[in-house]
């Protein structure tokens, strides 16, 4: 049976009079659905407590693949509605091979004060950017977005019909400007806004509403999915909820309160220092970049984060060698903090050099609209200039040999690439593997490779990490296990946990999957569970040839 257009039917209902314009009566209708305009109105506090994912953008294995995701664990959001306050804390564990086995989340915000909370209790504050940004997205909530409509200081129009659906634009007394859908009854169904991402230029970010639930006489949902640009990046189920609780931990810590609100932008810093003949290491920040001298050009290897940093980096390498034009960016691998500078490259004229299987999404990003925050190429249009490396290829003139080579096998981008300087020994490249932890994930695959071409090394040059020597990076990789295997087929694996030591024993079953057996410490762990279940990603990948065996064995088993 079909639900009649609640909203609607009031829209007719004060149609030619001077009531109340239609888009106020769906606010009144969306009120009303969610248990009253007192109600709601009275509503000053929420507490969700659940679970979920979140997404990072821009990074996947390849350029099209599912973006890496979080679970997000003890997920705690805190909402002080009459006070402009809220507050997210959540343990985010990775399902996919990171780093480290799990990040702590605590942020919030206090008025106009964005903050972050350290694993130590450390408070900081940040830019006004953050501030406005999580001010919207405290926004992307049925019960926040339509207290916000009903102030009389909100400004609502702009109706427009889907279906039964209608869509509102509600503009807050802040200026912030999101979209309503209800259904037919009322009941919101979405919230989405405008916003501005470096890479992806103006895309709409979009919180769909499910499972509603009445807790204590308002209606709210239990399922929130944000998406950006259409794909999923926040998905949070609720546990429980509850409204009018203590609400006082989302005010900001006073160390953060107190704080001058730092700039939305630094200057940039960079030092410059000559690594080998024809050779300038860029760094100073978290992401560094290499200068090539050839015989009458400069190529600049990593264009990273943003366009500020690109463009400050293109220019102190025109400047090395100014009677040299620099002619091409060569962008490591796809994702988005290594690529964030390929606008600003190709409005420089520069010819980019990455995997062929960059250039689709390369294309799709340079010909993308930056209206809402212009960037160097919205100010000066350029065509991309795309050439791409499959296996290999050698840079060589009078001056400079250096040879582009994939990485391939990385469990981190499928689209990595590395600079290998034959003369000098001595290898580029990023994220593959970065010195500084007790143990690199992806470091053995990087060894395999150099065994593989036959690379003689001395020094590694990374993005994050510095410059290291060949023995350093040795040390980094595991070439050991606990223990060899036992008669029955089982093994005792050494496993990094983030700054110590845990041991289980692996066991195969008769399909070549392993389980664990033992270490009550690592019960439960998600994310160690998930690797033995693929088999030989992540903890098993990074075995010896000793272990070969048990390698191989994951391989089969899950057709990696």
């Amino acid at each position: 049976m079909r639900i009649e257009k609640v909203w609607l039917l009031g829209v007719i209902l004060v149609a030619g009079c001077t009531q109340p314009t239609p888009e106020a009566q769906i606010i009144d209708s969306a009120a009303e659905a969610l248990g009253g305009r007192d109600q709601l109105l009275a509503a000053s506090t929420l507490v969700i407590e659940g679970h979920g994912m979140d997404a990072g953008v821009g990074q996947n294995y390849t350029p099209d693949g599912e973006l890496f995701a979080w679970s997000l664990n003890d997920y705690r959001q805190t909402f002080d509605i009459a006070n402009g306050r809220v507050r997210i804390a959540a343990t985010r564990v990775p399902r996919f091979e990171f780093v480290v086995p799990q990040q702590a989340v605590d942020q919030g915000l206090d008025g106009d004060v964005a903050y972050n909370v350290g694993g130590d209790g450390t408070a900081t504050r940040e830019p006004g950017a953050v501030a406005t940004a999580r001010r919207i997205d405290m926004l992307h909530h049925p019960l926040t977005l339509v207290r916000a409509a009903l102030d009389p200081a909100a400004a609502v129009g702009n109706l427009r019909e889907d279906g039964d659906a209608g869509t509102l634009d509600i503009t807050t007394s802040a200026g912030d400007t999101l979209s309503l859908t209800v259904d037919a009854t009322g009941l919101p169904m979405s919230v989405t806004s405008m916003t501005y991402n470096a890479n992806l230029g103006d895309v709409a970010m979009q919180t769909t509403f499910a499972a509603y639930e009445t807790v204590n006489g308002l209606r709210l949902p239990a399922r929130m999915t944000t998406t950006l640009d259409g794909v999923v990046i926040r998905d949070i189920e609720v546990a429980q909820q509850g409204l009018g609780a203590d609400a006082s931990a989302a005010m900001a810590p006073e160390a953060a309160s107190a704080a001058d609100q730092p700039p939305d932008s630094a200057p940039v810093n960079i030092t410059v220092d000559e690594i080998g003949a024809g050779l300038w290491f860029l760094g100073g920040e978290s992401h560094s970049s290499v200068v090539m001298e050839f015989e009458d050009h400069l190529k600049i290897w990593e264009v990273p984060v943003n366009d500020r940093r690109a463009l400050a980096v293109i220019a102190r390498a025109r400047e090395l060698q100014p009677d040299k034009p620099l002619t091409h960016a060569i962008v490591s691998h796809h994702h988005f903090d290594h690529s964030g500078g390929l606008r600003a490259a190709v409005s420089e004229g520069l010819t980019i050099m990455a995997h062929a299987d960059n250039e689709a999404q390369f294309t799709d990003l340079v010909g993308r609209s930056h209206s809402i925050v212009e960037d160097a190429l919205a100010r000066n249009p350029q065509p991309l200039t795309f050439v791409g490396v499959e296996d290999s290829l050698t840079l060589s003139d009078s001056a400079l040999q250096a040879e582009i080579h994939h990485i391939d096998g990385n469990p981190h981008a499928t689209t990595l690439l590395m600079i290998h300087v034959p003369n000098e020994r001595l290898l580029i490249q990023a994220d593959a593997y970065e010195p500084g932890l007790p143990l690199f994930p992806f470091a053995a695959n990087v060894a395999e490779n150099i065994e593989r071409l036959g690379l003689e090394i001395d020094t590694h040059v990374t993005a994050h990490g510095g410059i290291v020597t060949h023995e350093e990076f040795i040390d980094n990789v595991p070439t050991d296990v606990a223990s060899a295997f036992s008669g029955d087929g089982s093994a005792v694996i050494d496993i990094w946990s983030g700054g110590g030591t845990a041991f289980g024993v692996f066991v195969p079953n008769e399909d070549g999957v392993y389980t664990v057996e033992g270490a009550a410490e690592l019960a439960g762990n998600e994310l160690l569970e998930r690797r033995i279940d693929q088999g030989y990603r992540g903890i098993l990948m990074q075995m010896s040839d000793a272990t070969a065996g048990i390698v191989n064995a994951g391989r089969e088993a899950t057709g990696r």
